[in-house]
């Protein structure tokens, strides 16, 4: 099979300082494959508070002295002009922009009643919003191209786990925002995908913690940031053929997440205890669809799907 390459591509990778890191696994292996890389990070780390702190110029030096190339940009993706400074960046230096990865996210870990405020201000602002913000900056100069490849970071915290109730709605909007635009996108060579990643980084220890020092010398030794990157760089290739996916990658092994859903129950005249008494044929996993795949006659993109719709005129307020 030939290489895989990005040569005369510009990238962005957001939240890429950290080492070890995701986001900077993400922009070595794109970069060494020929793209120009924007490696943005704000520096205050896997909290956000700067207890740990990332760095992308020392990122960025990584990439030039393996032969690369790259610029450093310290911008938030939480807001709506950093997130277009960013994409600036790439556009000042490069002149185009052909992959946006939304890798930057912090992590708050805390039980749904303990929680501040502030915290979910937070979890929502940099991880929800933040792929909102970013996406929104390099949308029009995709469409404009009428090319790109949008690479989103979900977790598999989305589907519920304790002390990220809040993380996981942010997680589970990031999928919703991935299907959203990945279907406005199709008609214009947009694809936009999701990815679950798992992989030891330096953001780890500073909320989890194994009880066995061994099991957790393997779980580092085992799932290298190194080898979530080629899903996302697949997911970030002009050969890309799905759109609007959620890939789950961790120690070298990939899977596709599919939501499904069962045949159900029908009754014109349904009350209160007919569902109640069609519980256990509701939930019978013998006859499961797949609703979420790309490669359905309802896929992504595809208008079968909403043919029946017709938006209204936009009225903004």
């Amino acid at each position: 099979m030939a290489q895989l390459r990005f040569d005369g591509q510009v990238a962005i990778v957001t939240g890429a300082g950290s080492n070890p890191g995701l986001g900077r696994a993400h922009a070595m292996l794109l970069a060494s494959r020929g793209a120009k890389v924007v490696v943005n990070d704000l520096g205050v780390g896997s909290d956000g508070t700067g207890r740990v702190r990332s760095n992308a110029e020392a990122v960025v030096e990584e990439i030039r002295a393996a032969g690369g190339e790259a610029v450093a940009d310290l911008h938030s993706v939480a807001g709506e002009d950093s997130a277009k400074a960013i994409v600036q960046t790439a556009l000042d230096t490069w002149g185009r922009l052909d992959v946006l990865v939304n890798n930057a996210g912090i992590g708050v870990v805390a039980g749904f009643d303990e929680i501040s405020s502030n915290d979910i201000g937070r979890l929502i602002n940099v991880h929800l919003m933040g792929h909102i913000w970013m996406s929104r900056a390099a949308w029009p100069h995709m469409l404009k191209a009428r090319y790109g490849r949008i690479v989103n970071t979900t977790s598999g915290a989305m589907f519920g786990m304790d002390g990220l109730t809040v993380y996981a709605a942010a997680k589970f909007g990031i999928y919703g925002l991935t299907r959203g635009l990945a279907n406005e996108g199709a008609r214009h060579n947009i694809k936009c995908n999701a990815l679950s990643p798992g992989a030891a980084t330096v953001s780890g220890p500073r909320f989890f913690r194994m009880a066995d020092p061994k099991m957790q010398e393997a779980y580092d030794a085992k799932f290298k940031a190194e080898l979530v990157s080629p899903a996302v760089a697949y997911l970030a290739h002009q050969s890309c053929d799905v759109t609007g996916t959620l890939f789950d990658a961790g120690g070298g092994h990939v899977s596709a997440r599919l939501i499904c859903a069962t045949p159900g129950i029908e009754n014109p005249e349904l009350t209160i205890e007919d569902v109640s008494a069609s519980i256990a044929e509701m939930f019978d996993e013998a006859r499961l669809a797949v609703v979420t795949n790309p490669r359905s006659k309802t896929k992504v993109g595809d208008k079968v799907a909403s043919s029946l719709m017709v938006a209204l005129p936009y009225e903004p307020t």
